[in-house]
C-alpha cells in the first residue's frame, strides 16, 4: 500500500471476542500483507451499523454473507454450511477466500507449491474445529476443550473486574494480543505441514532414483516411515545422517508403530559396538547395532551403506 492509498477498514464486532473472529483477523492480515492497525489498515471493533456498512471487509457481524463484497457473517438465517452441514464460523468463511493466500505468505521461497495442499489440510482440521466449537456442534462439546486452541484464544479476554474490559475500546488490546498468539500457532502449524510435505516429496524422489528399491538413502535426516507406509514402498532399510555425525541404518517396521522389523540387522551384530562390531561385520567404521537389531550406525555414509547392503545380501543367500 502506498502512502496516498486509503487504509482499508476491517470491521468485526466489539465486546467479548471468540476464536473465530480472532483467527479470521489473523488470516486477513497475513493474506493482505497487513502488519499494524492504524498504520497500514484500520481495525474497527464495533456494533455501529454505519461503520459496519462502510467497512472494506466485515466478519462475524453485519448479518450478511457475501464473499464478493467481503461480508463474512454467519449468525443470520440461511448462513452457509460446509458440505457435511457443519455451520461455518467467520473463521471458516474467511479461510475459504483468504486461507491459501495466508498460507502462501508464510511459505519460504520455493515452498509455495505446498500452499494449496496445506490450506486444504488446515481447513479440514484446525479451521473446521474452530467452526464446530464456535457454533456449538463439536462432538465433545466446547466445555471439554479445556486446552484447545479456541479455549486458549478466548482466555485472552479481560476478566470481569479488569478495567480494560470496560469502555468504548474494551478488549481491543487483548484482541490484538490474542491475534499475535493465533498467528504464532498458525505459523508453527503451517511450517510443520510444509516440512512434512517437503520430506514426503524428498523421500519419494530418493526412492524413484534408488538403485535398489529396497534401500532408501537420504542425504538429510527427515521423517520417512509414514511415507514408506502410506505409499506402500518396498523399502526394507533406510540409510541417513544423524545429528551427531554418524550415519544410521534403520529397519522398516511391518506397520506404523510396530517394534518389529521386516528385515532386522544381522543377529551376529546384535548389541555389539566399535571394534568388536567392526571385526564381526567387516565394516571398519561400524559404531553400534542395537540389541533388538532395529537400528545401527557407522561413522560414514559408505560404512552405513555397507551394513545395509550386507543385511540385504542375507535375503539372496537364504
Amino acid at each position: 500500500m502506498t502512502a496516498d492509498q486509503p487504509r482499508p477498514l476491517l470491521v468485526t464486532h466489539s465486546g467479548k471476542f471468540h476464536c473465530d473472529e480472532v483467527f479470521a483477523y489473523t488470516v486477513l492480515r497475513l493474506a493482505l500483507g497487513l502488519h499494524e492497525p492504524g498504520r497500514d489498515h484500520t481495525l474497527a471493533r464495533t456494533r455501529s451499523a454505519g461503520i459496519i456498512e462502510s467497512g472494506d471487509i466485515v466478519w462475524d457481524v453485519g448479518a450478511r454473507f457475501d464473499a464478493a463484497t467481503n461480508r463474512f457473517d454467519h449468525h443470520q438465517r440461511g448462513a452457509p454450511t460446509r458440505p457435511n452441514e457443519t455451520p461455518f464460523s467467520s473463521a471458516g468463511l474467511i479461510w475459504q477466500v483468504y486461507g491459501e493466500r495466508a498460507v502462501a505468505a508464510l511459505m519460504p521461497a520455493g515452498a509455495e507449491r505446498f500452499a494449496g495442499q496445506i490450506a486444504a489440510d488446515l481447513d479440514s482440521t484446525l479451521v473446521l474445529r474452530i467452526d464446530e466449537i464456535d457454533n456449538g456442534v463439536a462432538v465433545d462439546g466446547p466445555g471439554r476443550d479445556n486446552l484447545g486452541f479456541s479455549t486458549l484464544v478466548g482466555e485472552f479476554n479481560p476478566t470481569w473486574d479488569d478495567p480494560a474490559g470496560s469502555g468504548p475500546t474494551a478488549g481491543d488490546t487483548a484482541f490484538l494480543a490474542a491475534t499475535a498468539f493465533a498467528e504464532t500457532v498458525l505459523r508453527h502449524r503451517v511450517d510443520g505441514l510444509r516440512a512434512r510435505m517437503d520430506a514426503e516429496a524428498t523421500v519419494l524422489g530418493a526412492h524413484r532414483s534408488a538403485e535398489d528399491p529396497r534401500l532408501l538413502v537420504l542425504e538429510r535426516g527427515m521423517p520417512w516411515k509414514n511415507v514408506v507406509h502410506n505409499h506402500a514402498l518396498p523399502v526394507l532399510l533406510t540409510v541417513s545422517p544423524a545429528s551427531n555425525g554418524n550415519w544410521m541404518v534403520d529397519t522398516v517396521p511391518p506397520e506404523p508403530g510396530s517394534f518389529a522389523q521386516k528385515l532386522p540387522l544381522s543377529e551376529a551384530w546384535a548389541g555389539l559396538q566399535n571394534d568388536e562390531l567392526a571385526t564381526i561385520s567387516g565394516v571398519p567404521d561400524a559404531v553400534f547395532v542395537h540389541l533388538r537389531r532395529f537400528v545401527g550406525a557407522a561413522k560414514s555414509r559408505d560404512g552405513a551403506l555397507a551394513m545395509a547392503q550386507a543385511t540385504l545380501a542375507r535375503l539372496t543367500s537364504r
